[in-house]
């Protein structure tokens, strides 16, 4: 590390020190300067977008003034635990027969990249989980949220339950390239003090990404949705019924059809014919919808001999 890069970094702590002490708990940070520290030492120390003043967000707390004391009050050092930094942004390559379409979707995709807004999810992510897919597809995708997989390679449903979705969908005659799959919350919800497993994404935590899924939408136009699992279909629909209710029933989103069916993790937890039958009642009724071919054997696909 040279002794520039070094003096940078020292002058950025005790900024952030001298906010904190002043009672500021959060700051903003400029899209370009995270993307600016995700260069190597050189590179950042040359780039423009650097800033040693970030933003204050919140209001000022006054700090809480101390009746004098004849003492020399002791110097306390306070811990600076820096977010993590993307290390490395996956290349998802974008195509579409309209450039603005294009433009458009790039420039989502760098807000979402750059989002601090929930700082906990910031701080334990390694990659924000943008989406995958075709941006002119007929047919669109969501989920919960990343898991470890997904955190770790930056693309969603690529774990086991991924494994499973992708099968699915090829048994349609599609390929994931046909499709477009998205998440409801783009960053791997944090496990404080857990070494494995995953958790379900707060309301709060919903909310504060869901408009970027919005955003999405909108620009894909997809002609139906399929909402995998309960919470996919309580982050669209609202506070919904249940899954096990709503499956197999068209709702709709922004004007777009809508299918809840079951996770597919759920279908790696309980692999009964049956269950897996019921999931694909729903793929089916999303073919007849787009108007997709269905064949005989598709049609025949988990009933019982």
């Amino acid at each position: 590390m040279s002794d520039d890069y070094r003096q940078l970094l020292d002058a950025t702590i005790q900024h952030l020190e001298g906010l904190k002490s002043r009672g500021v708990r959060h700051v903003a940070v400029a899209p370009e300067t995270l993307r600016a520290l995700t260069l190597p030492p050189t590179a950042a120390l040359k780039s423009p977008a650097v800033n040693l003043k970030p933003q204050i967000q919140t209001a000022v707390v006054p700090p809480k003034i101390e009746p004098a004391v004849a003492a020399t009050p002791k110097k306390v050092s306070v811990p600076v635990v820096a977010p993590k930094v993307l290390v490395s942004i996956p290349k998802i390559e974008i195509t579409s027969s309209s450039p603005e379409k294009v433009a458009a979707f790039t420039a989502l995709r760098e807000r979402a990249l750059a989002c601090v807004k929930c700082p906990h999810l910031a701080a334990s992510r390694t990659n924000v989980v943008f989406g995958v897919g075709n941006i002119d597809a007929q047919l669109m995708l969501v989920g919960e949220a990343p898991g470890a997989d997904e955190d770790e390679q930056g693309e969603p449903f690529v774990g086991r339950a991924g494994q499973l979705l992708t099968k699915i969908i090829q048994a349609t005659g599609l390929s994931r390239s046909d499709v477009y799959i998205a998440n409801i919350l783009k960053c791997r919800p944090d496990t404080p003090g857990q070494s494995a497993g995953n958790r379900p994404p707060t309301p709060e935590e919903r909310a504060t990404c869901i408009p970027y899924l919005q955003e999405q939408i909108d620009l894909i136009k997809p002609k139906a949705i399929v909402a995998l699992g309960a919470t996919a279909v309580d982050g669209l629909l609202g506070k919904a019924p249940g899954i096990t209710k709503l499956r197999g029933n068209w709702q709709e989103y922004r004007g777009i059809p809508l299918m809840p069916t079951y996770h597919p993790a759920y279908l790696l937890r309980n692999q009964s014919l049956s269950e897996k039958r019921k999931v694909w009642e729903d793929i089916l009724k999303v073919m007849e919808k787009l108007e997709m071919p269905i064949s005989t054997k598709q049609r025949n696909f988990f009933l019982q001999a």
